[in-house]
């Protein structure tokens, strides 16, 4: 019977490699129906996503949101496409870059930076083989959501355990469950609201938007709130500001049921009808930008603080690949392989050729 186990090729003079998975969310293939049908197929079919019974969530998911909402995302999408296509995934490519460039330079050993999806292309499966190629016998994954939650993080987590039940040869795994209050991430979120405001001004409320969970899950015990909380206070702590000059808020919210409150949206039309003329958002809790940001931050969201008498909206842009944001991965990846040996490619070279003479001796 033909195993389901891949093949490993090993020669005792390969050379171990440290692999870096970056992971996020994922985006559609194109900014259409079609694809945004299957994206949302798997996407919402992830038991972390909703926990609701899954008799019940699949006529729900089949019966009703795959049959009207893809062609509503899919219209969506279109105002945020590029010619580079999918924001959040050209953007993904640029961190894959730079963050290798920069871990050639800090390890002594072979490293390798790929990047996987949870949902879409390129595939969590598919970013791990390419480190698999690369003869990665140690790999960090590093899930790019700073706060934990179990239909993110957890989920990512789910994703890549599936993807190793085919491997016959485990490398060594680390994984990066959060990184809310890393201190090179708060610098860079604090240095990026700096720089905005020195171009555009300081507004009257800066809001700390995160992407909502429902409330249950808070109630069952996620750290996701409390997470997103200390973010936003080690944040405005750094730029110095009083607690009547931010606020935390959600957005993202689906369906009738409660998430964590205050809503995004619901908090920029409060603010507007009761004075308040200038705000600024930034997405904490978004390494990327991406559909949430762009299309519903910086387009539905501006459009209801403004409609309801707010004169200034600025969206503050995701730290994406910007300088400092690399340089806080970059600090994580090497916190966390403390525990890889990190030899110099001489010293690798020459075991390499210890365990072919060795090999050949047992042969002959």
């Amino acid at each position: 019977m033909k195993s389901y186990l891949n093949t490993t090729n090993y020669n005792h003079n390969t050379i171990p490699t440290t692999g870096v998975l970056l992971m996020n969310l994922g985006t559609p293939d194109a900014p259409t129906a079609p694809a945004l049908r299957r994206y949302l197929a798997e996407f919402l079919a992830d038991p972390r996503i909703t926990e609701l019974p899954r008799w019940l969530w699949w006529f729900i998911l089949h019966g009703i949101i795959l049959r009207t909402r893809p062609a509503k995302s899919a219209k969506k999408y279109q105002q945020i496409w590029t010619d580079a296509g999918s924001p959040l995934l050209a953007t993904s490519y640029i961190q894959v870059d730079k963050l290798q460039a920069i871990l050639a330079e800090k390890f002594q050993s072979p490293v390798v930076v790929a990047m996987g999806m949870r949902y879409g292309n390129p595939s969590i499966a598919a970013g791990l083989e390419q480190l698999r190629q690369a003869q990665a016998q140690r790999i960090l994954c590093l899930p790019l959501y700073p706060q934990y939650s179990s239909a993110s993080t957890g989920s990512t987590f789910d994703a890549l355990g599936d993807a190793l039940k085919t491997w016959r040869w485990i490398p060594d795994i680390h994984f990066i469950t959060h990184y809310h209050d890393f201190p090179p991430y708060i610098h860079a979120l604090a240095n990026s609201i700096q720089t905005h405001w020195a171009t555009h001004g300081q507004p009257d409320k800066l809001l700390f938007s995160f992407h909502g969970i429902p409330k249950r899950f808070f109630l069952s015990g996620d750290p996701y709130h409390c997470e997103c909380y200390k973010t936003a206070r080690l944040v405005a702590e750094q730029l110095g500001l009083t607690e009547a000059q931010w606020q935390v808020v959600f957005q993202s919210r689906f369906g009738r049921e409660e998430w964590l409150k205050p809503y995004t949206d619901e908090t920029l039309i409060h603010l507007a009808k009761t004075g308040v003329k200038r705000v600024a958002v930034i997405c904490a809790g978004f390494s990327v930008d991406c559909l949430e940001t762009l299309e519903e931050i910086d387009i539905e969201n501006r459009a209801l603080f403004l409609q309801n008498g707010g004169e200034t909206f600025h969206y503050i842009p995701a730290l994406n690949a910007d300088d400092l944001h690399i340089q806080a991965l970059a600090a994580l990846v090497i916190k966390y392989t403390q525990g890889f040996e990190d030899k110099s490619l001489i010293t690798l070279q020459n075991e390499a050729e210890q365990r072919v003479k060795l090999a050949e001796k047992r042969q002959s």
